[in-house]
């Protein structure tokens, strides 16, 4: 459990969603850990033509524990249990939406369907990244 807390956090700093998405973009045939490698290793290359030293040992270390801890059955478990978070959230706004509703106040329903419409993207998000 240590090392999947450990690659989620690496993941969570090291690889920002639109990096990864562009990584995949350049080599479309990646999924799973091989497309999280090949980013890592792409924002590596870049870190080090930009001579930026202080982004590089974390995408060195990113990179190393991405080749000894990930597999792709423990990263789609990873992908599955946010998913299954989100829809949590989904699920918790929509009651929110409805009690807001059945108060009828204007101002609580508009920012209850915010929040409701940014957990759906999220859950959207999440969804797209379990194939990956």
């Amino acid at each position: 459990m240590k090392r999947l807390s450990t690659l989620a956090l690496l993941s969570a700093l090291a690889l920002p969603a639109g990096s990864l998405q562009a990584a995949q973009i350049l080599s479309p045939g990646l999924t799973g850990c091989a497309a999280k490698r090949d980013a890592i290793e792409q924002q590596l290359q870049q870190a080090q033509s930009r001579q930026n030293s202080g982004e590089v040992p974390g995408l060195q270390k990113a990179l190393k524990e991405n080749t000894e801890h990930c597999t792709d059955e423990g990263l789609r478990a990873e992908r599955q249990a946010k998913i299954d978070k989100a829809k949590a959230e989904v699920e918790e706004r929509q009651a929110d939406l409805k009690q807001a509703q059945a108060k009828g106040d204007p101002g609580k329903i508009a920012k209850r369907q915010s929040k409701l419409a940014e957990s759906e993207a999220e859950l959207k998000q999440a969804q797209a990244e379990l194939d990956k």
